[in-house]
């Protein structure tokens, strides 16, 4: 899918982009001409004093067309520093004949446990590399640590690519939950809904 945008959004997003191209090369994937994703919501869903929490999220259009473009914008904020070890909890849940059923963690895709989001960012932009734009232009970080702060992404573009998907990913209502934590404590919750429709 796509990379999506700040601390929790870099982590939420910029994990969408790890968990959904770096992982799956192993996969049996299925080259998509072209896909719909629709009925995209979200919400927190940490305790109310979760140090990280995202504000505000807007997507657009709805549909959102791969290939095409995609505008969000994206606010949030964390009380505390966001420094390494980083824990990330991913719960990816299918609709199959009216149920969510949980999809199990194969090789790093799926309901997973990454022990470390900071590694992950760390190998997917290399330290000492610009953060990926918009990130870059608007100053937002996209290594650990992240400053207890207030970020926001103004209104931005996307261009969303052809994409190769699991075979199982390419049709269906999903729910993705993330859980990030650090010194065994939670600090912030984010749940996704979505549907994917592609030929």
């Amino acid at each position: 899918m796509a990379r999506f945008l700040e601390v929790t959004v870099a982590v939420t997003v910029v994990l969408a982009a790890v968990i959904f191209q770096v992982n799956c090369g192993s996969f049996r994937l299925k080259r998509v001409g072209h896909a719909k994703v629709l009925g995209f919501d979200w919400k927190n869903c940490g305790q109310p004093d979760a140090p990280a929490v995202l504000k505000t999220l807007t997507v657009s259009p709805d549909p959102i067309n791969i290939p095409g473009s995609l505008t969000a914008a994206a606010s949030g904020s964390t009380s505390v520093e966001l420094t390494a070890p980083l824990s990330l909890n991913v719960t990816l849940e299918k609709e199959v004949a009216g149920f969510w059923v949980r999809v199990p963690c194969v090789e790093d895709l799926g309901s997973c446990h990454y022990k470390d989001v900071c590694d992950i960012l760390n190998q997917l932009i290399p330290p000492g590399q610009d953060c990926p734009e918009p990130l870059h232009t608007y100053g937002m970080p996209c290594h650990c640590p992240f400053k207890a702060a207030s970020y926001s992404l103004p209104q931005s573009e996307f261009y969303l690519p052809y994409i190769d998907l699991p075979y199982w990913l390419t049709n269906g209502k999903y729910r993705v939950q993330g859980d990030l934590g650090g010194g065994g404590k939670e600090l912030g919750c984010l749940k996704l809904s979505l549907s994917i429709h592609s030929d």
